[in-house]
């Protein structure tokens, strides 16, 4: 089989595309043949030796997939070759095959493409725990989401309309707002030509926004937590910008406001029952056709590299996927 590897760390122009062993599968393990592999951001952390998790090299990044089942091992009892299915592996997705253990996979929802599967389940599971579990967003309240554009950004838009919101997407470009306002933005701002704490203010008639949801990091979020109203919540998401802000902390303690660490990964390991509820709910409104995910690129292995650098740098719009069979 082919796999897209890290052999060394460094940017994602490092990565090679090599002929691997088909892997062996243990008895509590099944083997995918992957269809799509979706990018996501820890995919250009994990090559770089800049992430939480530090597999051994050589591996293939790629934490997320959707393929069909090639084989299962002898304690396997609820999954069968031929089966479509969702796998969360952390890394090694951008390969042809992949074997992974069994409780790290799940069936594929009837009506739904393998590209589509492989770019849903994480990007919305972390943004329903975020605005739905963490933050307890009720309907009538106002939600700011950073990084609009990007694949939890859209994401955060369309559950925070779910859940009754009035939602600001802030972004970098009008090209990008647009693609906001398709997925049901209510209002927008560029923070690129306004200041993103008046642009906030003046939305909300000096109130504040109630949540704020943060992907990005940097200086945008010390200008977010401003832009709190009192009992605010800022939701730390990730850090995509590449700088981990230190907002004074007087802030929160001036405007009552809570800072909020989500981190879906651990949630899954520590709460499985509840991760369940929370991917039923998503899949019910995946279905009914309130959540619409937005790939706006597909790519082989052989251009996988540039698939991580397009996200990486912000280029991208919604969600990038690699289809290793193509």
């Amino acid at each position: 089989m082919r796999a897209l590897l890290c052999k060394q760390f460094g940017p994602p122009e490092t990565l090679v595309v090599e002929e691997m062993p088909t892997p062996e599968v243990g008895a509590d393990q099944v083997l995918i043949d992957v269809q799509a592999a979706a990018v996501n951001f820890p995919d250009s952390l994990i090559i770089e030796d800049k992430y939480q998790l530090k597999p051994e090299l050589p591996f293939s990044p790629g934490g997320e997939l959707a393929g069909t089942v090639a084989a299962v091992g002898d304690n396997v009892k609820h999954l069968k070759a031929g089966d479509n299915v969702i796998a969360f592996t952390g890394y090694g997705a951008m390969a042809e095959q992949i074997a992974t253990d069994a409780n790290r996979v799940i069936p594929m929802p009837d009506g739904v493409d393998h590209v589509t599967a492989s770019a849903f389940v994480m990007t919305y599971g972390t943004t329903f725990h975020a605005l739905a579990d963490r933050a307890d967003l009720k309907s009538g309240e106002t939600l700011l989401v950073l990084g609009a554009s990007g694949g939890v950004g859209l994401a955060a838009i369309e559950i925070g309309k779910a859940l009754g919101a009035h939602v600001i997407a802030a972004a970098s470009s009008a090209d990008k707002l647009a693609v906001c306002q398709e997925h049901g933005a209510d209002e927008t701002i560029n923070y690129v030509e306004e200041d993103l704490k008046d642009a906030i203010k003046a939305r909300t008639d000096g109130r504040g926004v109630d949540v704020v949801y943060d992907p990005v990091g940097g200086d945008m979020t010390e200008k977010a937590l401003r832009g709190t109203a009192w009992r605010g919540r800022l939701l730390v998401i990730g850090f995509a910008a590449g700088t981990i802000p230190k907002p004074p902390l007087n802030l929160a303690l001036l405007k009552g406001c809570s800072i909020v660490g989500v981190f879906w990964g651990s949630f899954t390991q520590r709460e499985p029952g509840e991760n369940q509820k929370q991917l039923k709910t998503l899949f019910s409104w995946l279905a009914e056709g309130r959540l619409r995910p937005h790939v706006s690129g597909t790519y082989s292995l052989e251009n996988g590299g540039e698939a991580i650098t397009m996200l990486a740098s912000r280029k991208a719009s919604g969600k990038l996927v690699i289809k290793p069979q193509e």
